[in-house]
């Protein structure tokens, strides 16, 4: 019995020792996957942090004038003079792609912040007033979801013809809806909590109440969909633009860059490449920066 016994409580032992190893194991991945994705966050924002820079004081950085027409350059490939090469009016392809920086950020961050505010405030008046007011707001909300995005935007740029204001409505219209159901969803189940009952027992009015409780509550979640919604906004913009329904400039942004060179394919690919690879870099890095925004402010992710 005696060694019985002891053979249980061995077994019992290395059950434990088994578990606390495992338990040790899934914790170090788990930091190694936090530090990885801190890491890429960290290399996406320098991205943006420079492409920023490249559309705030492009003049200094870019190694040419985009309009600089160098007619013995023509189509040159990238090489030491022209590192990423010439188009086929002799422009400099990487002055073209840094002074680009400039409209394409524009049309990102312009329309993001105008879909985040007239989104927030349809979402957050349908979510605190309730009733017939909530209902006529969200039903046009799924009224305009029922329109793919992209088309709801090309129409309206369509409409409004060609123009950096035209492209900035278009695209923050067509991202109201999202904003929109965000935010009341935030709402909505914040305007029930005790707190929030307790404020308005003390006679705080409903402009207090939404201010101080509410929305500082309430925004997380319309932040990181901002991060991301910023990178689709990009796309879309350089979409329209690359249809013709982009901003009218002698200086092209990376939509109009890609429709220009669509013709040179086959003869100059760099024309093409490089205005699409900085889209591409340019909406990767703002995805990265929302997913480790949203891994860190959405509590229900980090836990």
């Amino acid at each position: 019995m005696k060694a019985l016994f002891g053979i249980a409580t061995v077994n019992r032992r290395d059950a434990a020792n088994h578990a606390l190893q495992a338990e040790s194991h899934g914790w170090k991945k788990q930091k190694r996957q936090q530090w990885f994705s801190l890491l890429l966050a960290g290399i996406a924002s320098a991205l943006v942090a420079s492409l920023i820079v490249f559309a705030l004081v492009p003049q200094w950085i870019a190694p040419y004038s985009p309009t600089a027409m160098m007619a013995d350059r023509i189509l040159q490939p990238p090489g030491a003079t022209n590192w990423l090469g010439t188009d086929y009016f002799g422009r400099d392809i990487l002055s073209l792609v840094i002074y680009g920086t400039r409209v394409s950020l524009l049309i990102g961050f312009s329309s993001v912040l105008a879909g985040v505010l007239a989104g927030g405030i349809l979402g957050a008046l349908a979510g605190y007033a309730g009733g017939w007011t909530d209902t006529i707001i969200m039903r046009i909300m799924d009224i305009l979801m029922t329109i793919p995005g992209v088309l709801l935007a090309l129409a309206i740029a369509a409409a409004l013809g060609p123009g950096l204001p035209n492209i900035v409505l278009a695209i923050a219209v067509a991202s109201i809806p999202g904003y929109a159901r965000v935010m009341r969803g935030g709402i909505v189940g914040l305007r029930t909590r005790g707190y929030i009952e307790s404020a308005r027992a003390l006679g705080a009015s409903n402009w207090h109440v939404i201010r101080r409780h509410i929305l500082p509550n309430a925004v997380s979640p319309v932040l990181v969909m901002a991060t991301i919604g910023l990178g689709s906004s990009i796309l879309t913009g350089a979409g329209l633009s690359f249809l013709g329904l982009g901003t009218v400039s002698e200086i092209p942004d990376w939509g109009a860059l890609l429709s220009q060179g669509r013709g040179y394919l086959t003869i100059a690919w760099w024309i093409c490449t490089f205005p699409g690879l900085a889209i591409t870099s340019f909406v990767l890095a703002v995805n990265l920066i929302g997913d480790e925004l949203r891994d860190r402010l959405d509590p229900r992710v980090g836990a």
